[in-house]
């Protein structure tokens, strides 16, 4: 009998991953972790310093740096390495860096005979997930983006805040492009199974008036909030990156809004996107399809659109 061990690959030992990787560690997710980047001596240096942990974790991971020969038998492997925006810059504006780094993983990586589960965090993600598919040639599923996974996180913090609950009782999403023109559909936001609108109109006193477009941009704006004040993001995307990886690894049937391949869904095709997905073995199961209303519609769409504008220029 052979037990199958689980085992993810980190590429870009940089703070986010390194921080996914101690995320990892931390929580005992995985039985092994291999760690890859360009600058050997970071790398290795990161997986001493994590070894110095497991005395005083529940579980003993096993961390260790390796080659792009050794993911061949990897269930995940989570694509941090890229370039990360200078300061004035969107992330939109390090797609051509990102992509001549990314094309210099995928290709060796799908030489090792690997046929897992790729999670990318790179920016700007969507397209970044979308040009991983196409190098790798692998289905649909096994390609996953963070998408707007962090944003939801930040925006249900947001509407906790507001109405001073805890963030794990409000289900909202932020859908589309993990960037500026994210959008979030109101109508379907609720706390603790109660829509948010009505939340607003019966508690009118306590809440006044909240500007909903406010929300969002601050949802948006949340990532260079931080980097303004420490230079860079990566706690809060590290444990995003776990929870999928999470929800993967242990079949939870967890609804994520990553981005994933639209072939239909809010009638659009061949276009990366952050829509609420079912996440499980197999990687990205489904597209849960929710009900927007039309203005909510059109503002997916023109997010979408903006990601495609980009997309068509590196496919």
């Amino acid at each position: 009998m052979k037990i199958k061990k689980s085992k993810v690959v980190v590429v870009g030992c940089g703070l986010v991953g390194s921080s996914t990787a101690f995320s990892l560690v931390t929580q005992g997710v995985c039985d092994e972790i291999l760690m890859i980047d360009i600058n050997k001596e970071r790398a290795l240096g990161e997986v001493m310093d994590l070894r110095d942990t497991i005395k005083y974790l529940d579980r003993n991971v096993k961390v260790r740096t390796g080659t792009y020969a050794e993911c061949g038998d990897a269930d995940i492997i989570v694509i941090t390495a890229g370039a990360p925006p200078q300061k004035g810059q969107t992330r939109l504006d390090t797609l051509e860096v990102s992509a001549k780094i990314v094309k210099t993983i995928v290709d060796p990586i799908m030489a090792s005979g690997f046929d897992g589960i790729f999670l990318v965090v790179s920016n700007p993600v969507d397209i970044m997930a979308h040009y991983v598919y196409k190098l790798s040639g692998l289905p649909k599923n096994q390609v996953i983006g963070t998408g707007s996974a962090l944003d939801t996180s930040r925006l249900q913090n947001f509407i906790a805040e507001l109405v001073n609950v805890d963030p794990r009782s409000v289900y909202a999403y932020s859908m589309g492009e993990h960037g500026d023109s994210q959008m979030v559909p109101w109508s379907t936001v609720t706390v603790a199974g109660k829509s948010f609108q009505d939340i607003i109109q019966d508690n009118k006193e306590m809440l006044g008036e909240v500007d909903l477009d406010e929300i969002v941009k601050k949802t948006t704006k949340e990532g260079w909030e931080i980097y303004n004040r420490k230079g860079t993001t990566y706690y809060g995307i590290a444990t995003t990156c776990v929870g999928i990886i999470k929800a993967i690894l242990y079949d939870e049937n967890r609804i994520i809004p990553v981005s994933t391949l639209l072939e239909g869904e809010y009638g659009q095709e061949e276009v990366f996107a952050g829509v609420p997905t079912i996440l499980n073995r197999t990687g990205a199961a489904d597209i849960l399809e929710i009900h927007m209303t039309e203005e909510e519609l059109g503002k997916f769409i023109d997010s979408v659109n903006v990601i495609r504008e980009y997309t068509n220029k590196i496919l």
